[in-house]
């Protein structure tokens, strides 16, 4: 196995910094610390450089607070400088476990994401379901041939160990102060051993590291043809229920033993296809997607909510206007041509303006 040595230098370098930079100001070009530390750029910057390569660096406590959008979550968010440090790190290693990812994990990378995982698994769906056949001849979706192992990991982002994902990075890297450096910015965390802070760039690809464990297993040990990931979300489809249950087993033993995880035990069920699959905030049915009915509840809370903004500050009106064609854009991948009008159609009397042109599911 290839092992990589001298990378401290390179990813010290002012130009990685400066790349690190743009990264962590995308789309926050408006926010007034970004404006702040852009003041004196090369200065700050040079100041960062110098804190990493005399390793005098440490990061800053998170800012931590409550998010209620749809469930509740404890985010945490580094100061603006941890963030370029967590994009120059990520500038520098994560071209070398990219390429040791599987086709089929879709978080966190170029030219995947949810869309891009519900398009695949229709594809598997397709080929484990002979194109949607039925038993017996019977009509009913709820008989289409296979059976999906939909799992859950409980408490991820909680409870992944900071000694076993140094292991499995220091396998590929092998420079002591690289090392050192991943090692301050995960202890940056209230609970010491263990944990990751939601929120944290650096959270988001050793996560995929960390799982890609399990990936590597799936695929390689149980040679499992249709699987796919998304954070700590996974799917495996195949004809034979009792294979399913074979393979949960075995994934649980090694989530146990080998990752010190365990699946959700509500969440981790294997269900015939024909009843339709709980994934990324829809529901697949064999021909046909429907939003989740929370999903929809979210954006409608939404729009009261801002109903009442908008009375007291106009300036509210463009908030909801992005929020409105973010949803817009996500819900037309379902069946949801009537809801999105229902919806279009509140949000258009509380701001007073036109309606925009109005299309079909895509």
């Amino acid at each position: 196995m290839k092992t990589y040595s001298h990378l401290f230098e390179q990813l010290c370098s002012i130009e990685n910094l400066e790349l690190a930079f743009k990264k962590a100001r995308k789309h926050k070009t408006l926010k007034l610390y970004i404006i702040d530390f852009e003041k004196n750029l090369a200065e700050n910057l040079r100041a960062l450089q110098n804190e990493l390569a005399s390793k005098t660096y440490t990061p800053l406590p998170l800012n931590e607070f409550i998010l209620r959008d749809p469930k509740t979550r404890k985010i945490s968010v580094s100061d603006f400088r941890d963030r370029v440090v967590h994009h120059a790190v990520c500038n520098i290693i994560e071209p070398i476990f990219e390429k040791h990812f599987i086709y089929d994990s879709y978080a966190n990378r170029k030219g995947k994401g949810n869309l891009k995982a519900i398009q695949r698994f229709d594809y598997f769906k397709r080929k484990v379901s002979c194109n949607g056949r039925k038993l017996g001849g019977l009509q009913d979706d709820n008989y289409v041939k296979g059976f999906a192992l939909k799992a859950d990991i409980k408490r991820y982002f909680d409870n992944v160990s900071h000694e076993t994902l140094m292991n499995i990075i220091s396998r590929k890297i092998t420079d002591k102060n690289t090392l050192e450096l991943i090692w301050k910015i995960l202890r940056n965390h209230s609970t010491k051993s263990k944990g990751m802070p939601l929120g944290n760039l650096t959270s988001q690809f050793f996560a995929n590291i960390y799982l890609n464990e399990l990936d590597q297993f799936i695929k390689q040990n149980l040679k499992a043809k249709y699987y796919l990931r998304y954070v700590d979300d996974f799917v495996i489809l195949h004809k034979s229920r009792l294979q399913l249950r074979k393979w949960k087993r075995q994934i649980e033993d090694v989530l146990k033993h080998k990752l010190l995880l365990e699946l959700h035990p509500q969440k981790s069920k294997i269900l015939p296809l024909g009843r339709g699959i709980d994934l990324l905030g829809f529901k697949c049915f064999f021909h046909f997607r429907i939003l989740r009915r929370k999903n929809i509840r979210k954006m409608q809370k939404k729009i009261e909510t801002f109903n009442l903004l908008c009375k007291e500050d106009r300036a509210n009106t463009i908030h909801l206007m992005d929020s409105l064609q973010g949803w817009n854009a996500y819900a037309m991948h379902a069946n949801t041509f009537k809801i999105r009008r229902i919806i279009t159609k509140k949000t258009i009397e509380i701001i007073k303006v036109p309606p925009p042109s109005f299309r079909a599911n895509a």
